[in-house]
């Protein structure tokens, strides 16, 4: 039988002596909103009301959201505000269950910024949260970086004509022989066959 000798190595723990007392090992949990603030979210406070009766408005502490679609508010405050539910729509939950509520038009402020769009009658306790379609109805986007709400570059789309901003002379060319293509077919009589 051969006998193999052990080679020491060195280790990187350190082993206290014997005569040392155990501790036990205390953990800190340390999550990330403490190393890095409260991750994602973003906050604005913001004026909702009732675009026939402007006048009366409430201010509420939003959740932006850019994830939803729409904003919602509790139903008791839009209830408040006369704004009145003009149909019920089904939403789907992360979590794959179906709710139906009800939706309506309100009016929002944010700063000079004003802009109608539709929202959600929420449920009492829920979030209140700020939606893509009101952020971009105000001409705001979510920078993520900073978590503040940012002007949108609001971009019109010319066609050509004599009052187009600005079109390469490719874009006026085309929009020239659409025109012209669409006048000729509209201007042929029809021929029924049958």
């Amino acid at each position: 039988m051969i006998l193999r000798r052990r080679l020491a190595r060195p280790s990187s723990r350190v082993v206290p002596p014997r005569s040392a007392p155990r501790r036990r090992a205390t953990w800190k949990t340390t999550t990330a909103a403490a190393i890095f603030g409260p991750v994602g979210l973003t906050s604005v406070r913001m004026q909702v009301a009732n675009f026939a009766a402007p006048d009366i408005a409430e201010e509420l502490e939003f959740l932006v959201d850019s994830g939803a679609i729409y904003s919602v508010v509790p139903g008791e405050i839009l209830a408040r505000l006369g704004v009145e539910p003009r149909r019920k729509r089904e939403f789907g939950l992360a979590n794959a269950t179906r709710i139906v509520r009800r939706c309506g038009v309100a009016l929002f402020r944010y700063g000079e910024r004003d802009a109608v769009a539709e929202v959600i009658f929420g449920e009492p306790g829920g979030a209140v949260l700020l939606g893509a379609f009101t952020l971009e109805a105000l001409g705001l986007c979510l920078d993520p970086l900073k978590r503040e709400l940012l002007p949108l570059p609001m971009i019109l789309a010319a066609c050509g004509g004599p009052h187009a901003p600005v079109a390469s002379p490719s874009a006026r060319r085309a929009a020239r022989v659409t025109t012209t293509v669409t006048a000729t077919v509209a201007s042929r009589p029809r021929t029924t066959t049958a």
